[in-house]
């Protein structure tokens, strides 16, 4: 199976909706490699970076799932490498 890496930029505008964000990216946690989140209290928004490494249908769906969450923007951006996973999942380094 072939995985991609990418980034995935999250704006929360609607802190409303940061708990079903948070059981997004629960479901999907096996791919996420790690995540960063900072408090923009001038604005009072909070930037997300989300780094996974998964198919790129597994990151679109993903990505389109947290954008349709109210008050929430997300954007992807993918590396050109393109690896090979092994079917538990793990890599193969």
């Amino acid at each position: 199976m072939q995985t991609r890496v990418a980034t995935i930029s999250i704006i929360v505008e609607n802190t409303e909706s940061v708990e079903k964000l948070n059981t997004l990216l629960h479901e999907y946690g096996q791919y996420i490699i790690g995540r960063m989140g900072l408090p923009y209290r001038k604005c009072g928004i909070h930037i997300i970076s989300v780094a996974i490494d998964a198919p790129q249908d597994i990151i679109n769906a993903l990505s389109g799932k947290i954008g349709r969450l109210q008050g929430i923007n997300s954007k992807i951006a993918y590396s050109s490498i393109v690896c090979e996973a092994s079917e538990t999942g793990e890599d193969q380094s």
